[in-house]
């Protein structure tokens, strides 16, 4: 009874405290004031003022900068507009606030280079890229979200679950490695960026003129990509959590024919032939006759119960793109915590990422951890710090051509025989392998991949201006990987009872080690800074390989070739490279109106021999604010005007370690595990046609070269950068030229017996140059709403200019043996034009001399007009390079909400469409009853004279599978790349949950996809049967303590 009575006792209490709280809280005040500019002393128009605690009680200011709201006594008022600094003040009946220009947009910090720059300073093509739009994205891989955020960069990517992705800046400059240098933390790398976690990132700055990146010489001709990970900052403890949960979808296939469907077909492709379809090795049964205009015509169509005479395949209508999909599910938890003081800082992360993907047993995991710390050991004098990150990833890929399978191998074969063991083809049916089978015996193919970066560095400031920073930098790779060969049995196809196992494991050691001094200085109107250092750079890889055959347990703990019984075969090898590196750079500001930047870098490759093993690359780049002079004062809605120009020469080297030695096999006229290949020769020395023996010795693969040089890219650069209105309005226009000279190429050697091999050459010279755009608005309206806009254009055009003869007509460079590539884009190619489809007989008599011409069949164009269609009448018909490439950023917040929205496109680009190849012909490229598409149900006929697509045939006489514009469509595309809905829960309650924020969100990536009408693929970003992209929906939520 007495706890009883002291419990009352206590709700009553608290029953009355809250009771006095709401009354003071109930007390609100009446504020009234005013904001104006600083900088000018005219009123702010549409400045919010909201309630610090409370982001909902808000109000803003009208059109003479006054306001007027209601907030309870002793709070707080947040007063912001864009392109100012914000203002905290408490509450008060009157309160009149000045607010000052927000510089940041001019005194923004960018890493350029082993050094850092004012984004007002830069006179070189750099674009800074928005972090947190990327991560908004949820991609695996940071560098594959840049994918139309910067102009002048084309991303290529399919949907495999690691995130891979193919990086071009400022088109293709060379036929050897295109891929940019990539900076982290001042480390240099070449390395995929699907095993960084993006969550990790501070900045990213793309250089993509030879100004910008020549500090890095001989790697910077591909442009550089500069990753800044994050750091601790000064103040309390901070800890992150992030989660999110994704469901992938395969966003449409390619429709095929099902069992009714392919019979139909095959029948039509017999009687345009003029032969008995009940003649066909398939079981296919049919009734049919002629109609009163005597047009073939099917009554009616059977199938046997079994495919085989043993009824063991029972007939299917399988769907097998069904079979080999899945809805996939992605996981990824990142947690952070940082902290920093007076003396130093630190961030420390763990994260984990899982991605199962839409494609059966396939799957990607990548578990890291970095630790990221600096101290200052002496203030002002001493620091030392480390950046380190520790990353395991591992993989189960799809097996090469699984789409491609799936949609050969013909619905009426069944997943499983009667048995219950694999289906599979039997009789005549065609030789493709059961795809579900295929992936049941590949999911144990498993690589684990182990990479440590990082760097250690000291840095010593000996007096004001002056640094001194030694870095060292380590990156360091290991992989293991198991191939497994299982017996199979799938009707037909079967390896014979076959069990093996490949073993292979990679290393990659790479270090670097600069010592780098900058000194800086400012009198009166005078600012500059001048950098000098070394670098030294070690790359060194090898790899083994181990193999086995016949294993008694067929199990993944079991196969290791030691215990296997039958043949071994063991593989190794080994190679490196070093490069030594002086640079230098000096910038110059006079009175931040005139911008001077120069550079020289000097490298030397081990690459090259000692005639050329060292190249200078220099640069200069100029630049004019305009807004800083005396007569663009009076223009106060011009923030900011800059014109700057460049000039630059960078470097390639990344060809073979080993291009300028003559190398020689050994020859055993054996036949190699690995690659299935004969290293002796195709030639019998016996001359027996194949009767006597393969000769064994040594044969001389690649003929050396001690005169090969570096490639070199000049490049020329102007550009314009801007901002108005308070730096609402804001962007940047860029024209660029940029040559390649030097081109390494490959010679073919002499076709002779054991003096065989390739010459590495400096032949060859292309060109690129095009345009990039960049504009950008962000305001709030007068209800509250911010919103900031920003959209992006490019476009290029590259050029051959000069290859050696032999290989510019090589059908590799999109030549045909006749044509050169020369004065073309690189991958373009030749091939015929075709004209229609033959209508009549009269239309195939007319016609010039076409072997194979018919009614029904596709007519070739007589470009020569000599009356024959042969290969003289090829033309440049494909050119992969598009029109112009763009992208668009939305972003939306009101109150508590925000949304964004990133749309991403090319238009004007050409595909060479597999579709047509695999839906549009019966005999196609082979004749085994390959399953097509269903096009083909509409394909020409006497019944239907008017279709594009050719008549079915079994029989390709008029070799329509020559490349021709029949395959080439448009291949201009739009895509919502993602969209994301996000809510951040009030700061008065985060803060009860003891969170500093908690934001909840839900988005999807590759939604809707606008193509060409005309294109008759699924999707044009992804033709060619590869991995599909798939549709990600995503819940997820950010927590902060």
């Amino acid at each position: 009874m007495h706890r009883i009575m002291k419990n009352k006792k206590l709700l009553c209490s608290v029953c009355f405290l809250f009771a006095f709280m709401s009354v003071l809280w109930g007390q609100n005040i009446t504020v009234k004031g005013n904001v104006t500019s600083k900088t000018d002393g005219q009123p702010v128009i549409g400045a919010s003022v909201v309630e610090a605690t409370a982001t909902a009680n808000g109000t803003i200011t009208d059109l003479d900068g006054n306001f007027t709201l209601s907030v309870p006594a002793n709070s707080t008022l947040k007063i912001t507009y864009i392109g100012y600094k914000p203002v905290t003040v408490k509450s008060a009946t009157i309160v009149n606030v000045l607010l000052e220009e927000d510089t940041q947009m001019v005194d923004e910090v960018v890493v350029t280079g082993y050094t850092t720059q004012r984004k007002a300073d830069l006179t070189g093509a750099v674009s800074v890229v928005k972090v947190d739009e990327i991560q908004k994205q949820g991609e695996n891989n940071p560098v594959k979200a840049l994918q139309g955020r910067v102009p002048g960069m084309n991303i290529t990517a399919d949907g495999n679950p690691s995130g891979s992705a193919t990086v071009r800046i400022r088109g293709i400059g060379t036929l050897n490695n295109n891929d940019p240098l990539y900076i982290i933390d001042g480390v240099p790398t070449k390395a995929g960026m699907h095993e960084l976690n993006g969550n990790d990132i501070e900045s990213i700055q793309v250089l993509k003129d030879a100004a910008s990146a020549s500090i890095y010489g001989s790697r910077a001709a591909n442009g550089v990509i500069v990753i800044t990970t994050k750091q601790g900052k000064k103040g309390q403890i901070k800890i992150n959590f992030d989660a999110s949960v994704s469901a992938s979808m395969y966003q449409s296939k390619m429709d095929v024919l099902n069992t009714e469907q392919y019979g139909r077909a095959m029948w039509q492709a017999y009687v345009n032939d003029g032969e008995n379809p009940n003649g066909n090795a398939l079981g296919y049964n049919y009734n049919w006759g002629y109609d009163a205009n005597g047009n073939p015509v099917l009554y009616g169509m059977s199938l046997s119960k079994y495919l085989d005479s043993k009824n063991t395949m029972p007939v299917a209508d399988t769907d097998w793109f069904d079979e080999i999909t899945r809805t996939g599910v992605i996981q990824q938890y990142n947690l952070s915590v940082s902290n920093g003081s007076e003396k130093g800082s630190s961030f420390f992360s763990l994260g984990y990422y899982k991605n199962l993907g839409v494609i059966k047993d396939t799957d990607f995991d990548r578990f890291s951890a970095r630790m990221n710390s600096d101290y200052k050991l002496i203030d002002d004098i001493l620091t030392i710090g480390q950046h380190f990150t520790l990353n395991r990833t591992s993989e189960v890929q799809a097996p090469g051509g699984i789409i491609e399978t799936a949609l050969d191998i013909p619905s009426a074969i069944p997943v499983y025989a009667s048995d219950g063991s694999w289906g599979g083809p039997v009789g005549g049916w065609p030789d493709r392998r059961n795809p579900r089978a295929v992936l049941e015996y590949n999911k144990d193919n498993r690589y684990t991949y182990w990479r440590m970066f990082g760097d250690a560095y000291v840095n010593l400031s000996l007096f004001k201006g002056f640094n001194v920073r030694s870095t060292f930098g380590l990156d360091y790779a290991n992989k293991q990987a198991r191939y497994f060969t299982y017996p199979y049995q799938e009707g037909t196809q079967t390896n014979n009872g076959k069990s093996a196992v490949e073993a292979k494991q990679e290393h990659w050691t790479k270090w670097m080690w600069n010592a780098i001094a900058t000194y800086q200085l400012e009198i009166g109107k005078h600012r500059g800074d001048v950098m000098a250092g070394m670098e030294l750079n070690r790359e060194d890889d090898s790899h083994f390989s181990g193999y086995k055959e016949d294993f008694s347990i067929l199990t993944p703990d079991y196969m290791w070739p030691d215990a296997g019984s039958g043949t071994a075969q063991a593989y190794g090898a080994g190679e490196g490279y070093s490069l030594v590196s002086f640079f230098g750079k000096m910038n110059y500001s006079y009175a931040d109106k005139y911008l001077l930047s120069l550079t020289l870098r000097r490298d030397g490759s081990s690459r090259f021999g000692k005639n050329h093993r060292y190249a200078t690359f220099p640069s200069v780049s100029l630049g004019w604010r305009i807004t800083q002079e005396s007569f663009m004062k009076e223009l106060t809605w011009l923030d900011d005007l800059k014109l700057r120009a460049s000039w630059g020469q960078t470097g390639n080297q990344e060809i073979s370690n080993l291009a300028r030695y003559t190398i020689y096999a050994p020859n055993y006229g054996t036949t190699d595990s690995f690659g299935g290949q004969s290293y002796g020769t195709a030639y019998d020395i016996t001359g027996s046609n194949g009767g006597g023996t393969l000769p064994s010795g040594f044969k001389r693969n690649q003929i050396g070269n001690d005169n090969i040089k570096w490639e070199t890219t000049t490049q020329t650069n102007v550009g314009i950068d801007f901002s108005l209105f308070k730096q609402s309005l804001y962007g940047s226009l860029e024209y660029y030229y940029k040559k390649t000279t030097d081109i390494l190429t490959e010679m073919a050697g002499v076709g002779v017996l054991g003096e065989g091999g390739n010459r590495w050459i400096n032949s060859g010279a292309m060109k690129n140059q095009g345009f990039e755009f960049n504009l950008g608005y962000r305001n709030k309206t007068a209800f509250g709403l911010t919103y900031d806009l920003n959209g992006n254009i490019s476009t290029y055009r590259n050029e051959i200019l000069e290859l050696p003869e032999t290989v510019a007509a090589n059908g590799k460079f999109g030549g045909n043996g006749v044509k050169s590539v020369v004065g073309h884009t690189y991958n373009s190619q030749v091939g015929y034009i075709a004209d229609g489809i033959f209508k009549s007989q009269e239309e195939v008599d007319n016609h010039a001399t076409q072997e194979g011409a018919a009614v029904g069949r596709i007519r070739y164009r007589d470009i020569d007009h000599n009356g024959v269609i042969d290969e003289k009448d090829q033309e440049w018909i494909y050119d992969p390079t598009p029109a112009f490439s763009y992208g668009l950023n939305i972003y939306l917040e009101y109150k508590n909400f925000d949304l964004t929205m990133f749309w991403q496109g090319v238009q004007g680009v050409d595909i060479i469409s597999d579709v047509k190849k695999k839906s549009d012909f019966w005999s196609a490229s082979n004749v085994g009853f390959l399953n097509k598409g269903t096009r083909l149900l509409n394909a020409w006929s006497p019944t239907n004279p008017n279709s594009t697509i050719p008549a079915l045939t079994r029989s390709d006489t008029n070799n329509e599978q020559r490349v021709s514009t029949y395959f080439v469509e448009n291949g201009s595309f739009l895509k919502l790349r993602n969209i994301q809905l996000g809510y951040t829960v009030p700061a008065v309650i985060s803060k009860k949950l003891r969170m500093e924020r908690l934001r909840f969100y839900c988005s999807a990536q590759n939604l809707l996809t606008i193509k060409s009408k005309d294109f008759t693929g699924e999707d044009p970003e992804n033709p060619n049967f590869s991995y599909p992209i798939p549709v990600n929906i995503t819940f997820g939520l950010n927590i902060g303590f």
